[in-house]
């Protein structure tokens, strides 16, 4: 895992997560973006967010989140959030693929 991957992690630890996985998909976006930590995909587990509609789970990542975001000087430029509760994963195999930039599509 990269530096800002580290740190993002840990920062997420406050949800205690059962399940958290953090993918570092930089590599599929050309250009300026290109060889930087920028693009990650979350998939995280928690019992915080039974009872969230989907929103107000994505609320509670970015508070975390945030001083990662370039909008607040970090590096994190996209952040592919998928929050789940422990029953509504033990339902599913996995979360779902990302899609590939615009300008990687051939």
């Amino acid at each position: 895992m990269t530096t800002t991957a580290d740190a993002l992690q840990h920062a997420l630890q406050a949800l205690a997560p059962t399940h958290i996985s953090l993918e570092n998909e930089s590599h599929m976006h050309a250009g300026y973006f290109e060889g930087k930590e920028s693009h990650f995909k979350l998939t995280i587990v928690s019992d915080a967010f039974t009872g969230l509609r989907l929103a107000a789970r994505h609320q509670k990542v970015y508070a975390i989140a945030n001083p990662f975001l370039m909008t607040n000087g970090g590096t994190v430029h996209a952040l592919a959030i998928h929050a789940y509760t422990p029953d509504e994963w033990a339902n599913m195999s996995a979360a779902p693929d990302s899609p590939l930039c615009a300008s990687r599509r051939t």
